[in-house]
């Protein structure tokens, strides 16, 4: 599922204040970077399964290896994950009410204070 137009698209902002901004709102970068690229993600753990909030975003200037890079993000997705084969985004997924709005006001959060660092 895409959670567009939440006017996180297309932000650029610092690398070092993204993670920062994520950390605070339970969003992890763990492994999932090179050094072009970085994707945060929040798992959910319901009733209904397991399901993934992601944002992902890509270097329009410097190196996320080394720390140093203005990050533009891209359209965030929320997922439904099946052992053992991985996320699935489909719009024909089962996503629970409660947990769309969770991820709608978890993003405005972010979209908030990242303005503020652009």
């Amino acid at each position: 599922m895409k959670f567009e137009n939440t006017g996180i698209e297309k932000t650029q902002i610092d690398l070092n204040r993204l993670t920062y901004i994520m950390e605070q709102h339970g969003m992890v970068l763990a492994g999932q970077w090179d050094y072009e690229r970085v994707t945060y993600d929040r798992k959910f753990e319901l009733k209904e399964g397991v399901y993934y909030l992601r944002v992902s975003g890509f270097a329009v200037q410097g190196d996320v290896g080394a720390d140093d890079a203005v990050i533009e993000l891209m359209t965030p997705l929320l997922g439904k994950h099946y052992y053992p084969h991985g996320v699935e985004y489909g719009d024909d997924e089962y996503y629970p009410e409660s947990l769309v709005k969770t991820c709608e006001k978890l993003l405005a959060d972010i979209k908030a204070e990242s303005v503020h660092y652009v």
